[in-house]
């Protein structure tokens, strides 16, 4: 069977993504293929010369692809992703490597999709989507902001509501989310069953 390996920079990422690119292999009907425990690597190590070299060298053998999905905090997502994708290539050049920078914060693609979410976790029946989710610097503390009488929670709040977000919806909204869903149907398309 194969396999998908998510690289990912925080605790609430290794639960979330896997379910996220399980959602999205089922809209395919791929059930063909395995989601990798996910490998977390603080962002600060990724993006320095050698750790993700170094995973990908330890790693990128076991699975026909490896998806590195970190925040772009304040980067720029194209510049930062060019030279991982650079280095990924060194490293293996013959596993497919893939590098999803997402806009400020992950949780942007929850806000380009939170009317999706009313009435889960907290997320009152009234909220509406800003005019540019990916604009909003701290992502999770507008989900707080936005939630009724509790506060967001990454490590249980994320796979929560990635479980249950609008997919098309917040593609519709966020850019990186949209690259995210057209990178996983790249690799799907590569991978033939």
């Amino acid at each position: 069977m194969s396999c998908v390996l998510p690289v990912v920079e925080g605790q609430s990422e290794v639960e979330s993504i896997p379910l996220l690119l399980r959602r999205l292999f089922e809209r395919q009907q791929r059930y063909d293929i395995k989601v990798h425990p996910p490998i977390r690597v603080h962002r600060y190590k990724v993006v320095r010369p050698g750790e993700w070299e170094n995973v990908i060298y330890t790693f990128g053998g076991e699975c026909c692809a490896v998806l590195l999905l970190l925040d772009a905090d304040d980067d720029y997502p194209a510049e930062l992703g060019k030279d991982l994708i650079s280095r990924a290539k060194g490293a293996r050049p013959n596993v497919g490597c893939h590098v999803v920078i997402a806009k400020k914060e992950l949780e942007a693609w929850l806000i380009a999709a939170i009317e999706s979410l009313k009435g889960h976790r907290g997320i009152p029946s009234n909220v509406t989507i800003p005019p540019d989710p990916e604009a909003i610097r701290d992502a999770k503390r507008w989900l707080t902001e936005h939630m009724e009488n509790r506060n967001y929670h990454e490590v249980t709040d994320q796979p929560a509501l990635i479980a249950k977000f609008d997919i098309d919806l917040a593609c519709r909204n966020s850019p990186s989310c949209d690259k995210f869903v057209r990178v996983v149907d790249a690799i799907l398309k590569a991978i033939t069953p």
